[in-house]
């Protein structure tokens, strides 16, 4: 079947063979055996789930200016491993794990927030491999590794601290205040709140991080603010007062797979929203100077910071008790 034009239904459709080809050289793909086909593959995942109609992107009907424009701003050596990774190739995940083992272990070492437990640490970046290259199933079939959800936009490094800051919130997360707007792999590099995670900082200061933080911090604080009441009970009776899909489902008279649907929604459009405001930025009122509107690259740049060291208390801004104080869900 002849692939037709529009460039959200067949994402690479409008753009020349020389682009793509250049954009597989450049990525170092065949290095570890990845075909030209895989790698387009992979390209199609990233433009499929970038042109979403999220705030300040084009629509699924994005034209070949834009998504050659996204595609040129991928970190593609990166996105060339992990899809090589994902795919079970040999070479790949030798150099994958000579790489980027010491960033797990740093990083499992930050999240759990103490250097006296070297063991903790190296169970805790371990339990990540099994997942990242596919558990195994029924006889033995190897199910969807997360490293197809890597989308090439932050660097692989970020992502798995993301990943795996995301996985030890989630065995912890009865006790925990810091949550994550976007609890599926899918999203991990975007995810506003992976910031659980303790990160190693940069060595030198980086002036652009104390500039952008407070900014999407304040985005996200504005959007809190504009929720829907329901989305608002939603996200509290999950979040702050820990109550299962079950348990809520039973109080809206909803399956939980619905509340399930619902959370999904709520943190997308909450996420649309804070991009949005990041973007526009925000005049000057009482007490809060203005906020400069960013560009998209900036609005990336917040996220990524946010991966790396932001604890983002939600309780306190939904201005609502502790958990504790056990209210009843929506």
């Amino acid at each position: 079947m002849p692939e037709k034009s529009s460039a959200g239904r067949h994402p690479l459709a409008a753009i020349p063979e020389r682009c793509l080809a250049s954009l597989y050289a450049r990525s170092g793909a065949g290095r570890w055996g990845l075909t030209r086909e895989q790698f387009d593959d992979s390209l199609r995942s990233c433009v499929a789930h970038y042109f979403s109609g999220a705030a300040g992107r084009p629509g699924p009907d994005a034209g070949a200016v834009e998504v050659e424009r996204h595609l040129e701003s991928l970190r593609l050596e990166d996105l060339a491993i992990a899809s090589a990774c994902a795919a079970g190739l040999e070479a790949a995940w030798e150099h994958f794990i000579a790489r980027y083992r010491e960033d797990l272990y740093a990083a499992a070492r930050a999240i759990l927030g103490s250097s006296r437990d070297p063991e903790g640490a190296r169970e805790l970046a371990d339990s990540l491999y099994a997942e990242l290259y596919g558990l195994e199933g029924a006889g033995g079939a190897r199910r969807k590794p997360l490293l197809v959800y890597f989308h090439g936009r932050s660097s692989l490094s970020t992502w798995l601290r993301a990943v795996l800051a995301q996985r030890h919130v989630d065995t912890i997360r009865a006790g925990r205040r810091v949550v994550s707007l976007d609890d599926s792999p899918e999203h991990a590099e975007q995810s506003e709140a992976a910031a659980a995670a303790r990160a190693p900082r940069p060595s030198s200061p980086d002036p652009d991080r104390a500039r952008f933080l407070p900014l999407l911090h304040a985005a996200l604080r504005d959007a809190l603010t504009l929720l829907p009441s329901r989305d608002h009970s939603l996200l509290r009776a999950y979040y702050v007062n820990e109550r299962t899909l079950a348990e809520i489902g039973r109080g809206l008279g909803e399956h939980e797979s619905t509340v399930s649907r619902q959370l999904e929604r709520c943190r997308r459009e909450l996420r649309a929203r804070v991009e949005r405001l990041l973007l526009d930025g925000a005049p000057a009122k009482g007490d809060s100077p203005a906020r400069p509107g960013l560009n998209p690259a900036q609005v990336d740049r917040c996220f990524e910071y946010a991966f790396e060291d932001w604890p983002f208390d939600l309780a306190r801004s939904l201005d609502i008790p502790a958990p504790d104080k056990k209210p009843q869900p929506p």
